[in-house]
């Protein structure tokens, strides 16, 4: 028999709120930086996505590839995995630790340095009153955020004081030092908060270059279809019947929607379906059938099919590969 759906129902309402329901934290790496220039520290961990809120005094961030950003005091920057970067106080200031996979700490020679400049709990650097404060927040599992909304972002975006205020920045503050029962929780929560903030803001600028499919709900005809499968991904959808709701002609939904999304309605439906049901997969202990069901596929061997044709694997091998990731990163103490 097939277990029940889950108490807790896929997201509705738009694309953008289906995506920025996605963060979820899950023993985030939060510490805060204090330095004193000259410093420089080289970012090397694979995370999915790093948020860099900058407190006091100012910091830049280099790329790899790309143009370095310069932070001031209430500054804010994402830098979207796995390429690497490095945060200093000059971009030629030379870099004097790594961060490595799993929280590890590391000299430019190798040399461990764990525990070695920690100043307190979760603080970390010179010393606690140093010129230069930064609060930094690492999802650092991948599913923890949605795979179409790190797709939608560039390696590296900032949002600076003078167009967003981070009403969170003195909470973050707060809590980031204590340690308490529950605390790990409270700063997984916010985390989630501060990137949704951040997202909707930086979403919201005309001179953002977002994804075509954010740009298509602006569209009275393909907006309204992208919130139709967005609202409703189980639905038996063809492209006539969105067309009828959308009220033009096949024909027309089909140009229309590959011109301003990049591919055809059914296209998109079957990579949203898809992605809601490698999440399921990942967060829920559901049957596969019943998954198939919430995600819009009549049974299991037809929903199997179709994830192994754009995964590679079958949902089963997609769940335990998840299980033992989410396993060898434990959340942390």
């Amino acid at each position: 028999m097939d277990a029940p759906a889950p108490s807790k129902p896929l997201t509705r309402g738009d694309p953008l709120a289906g995506l920025l329901e996605g963060p979820r934290a899950r023993g985030a790496f939060m510490i805060r930086a204090c330095f004193d220039p000259p410093w420089a520290v080289r970012v090397q961990d694979h995370a999915p996505l790093t948020v860099m809120l900058v407190v006091r005094g100012d910091a830049w961030v280099v790329p790899d590839d790309g143009e370095p950003i310069r932070l001031t005091a209430g500054d804010l920057a994402m830098a979207r995995g796995p390429g690497a970067y490095t945060c200093a106080d000059d971009p030629a200031t030379a870099p004097q630790a790594l961060i490595l996979p799993d929280g590890e700490c590391a000299c430019p020679d190798g040399r461990s340095l764990n525990g070695s400049m920690d100043l307190g709990v979760r603080t970390w650097g010179d010393r606690l009153d140093g010129s230069t404060v930064v609060l930094i927040g690492t999802y650092t599992m991948d599913g923890e955020i949605n795979g179409r909304l790190l797709d939608a972002l560039p390696p590296l975006l900032s949002l600076t004081n003078d167009v967003w205020r981070c009403p969170l920045t003195p909470l973050l503050m707060d809590e980031i030092a204590r340690d308490e029962p529950g605390q790990e929780v409270v700063l997984d929560r916010m985390l989630d908060l501060l990137v949704i903030a951040a997202l909707r803001a930086w979403f919201s600028r005309p001179e953002t270059a977002a994804p075509a499919w954010y740009r298509a709900l602006a569209d009275p005809v393909v907006g309204r279809v992208l919130r139709l499968l967005q609202d409703d991904p189980a639905h038996p959808w063809t492209v006539a019947a969105l067309a009828a709701k959308a009220g033009v002609s096949r024909a027309a939904l089909a140009r229309r929607f590959t011109e301003l999304v990049g591919e055809p309605p059914m296209t998109h439906l079957t990579g949203y379906r898809l992605a809601l049901a490698a999440e399921l997969l990942r967060h829920t202990d559901d049957t596969i059938a019943a998954i198939a069901r919430q995600v819009g596929y009549g049974s299991a061997f037809a929903l199997s099919s179709a994830f192994k044709r754009v995964h590679g694997r079958s949902p089963q091998e997609h769940r335990v590969r998840a299980v033992v990731r989410d396993a060898s990163h434990p959340p942390r103490a």
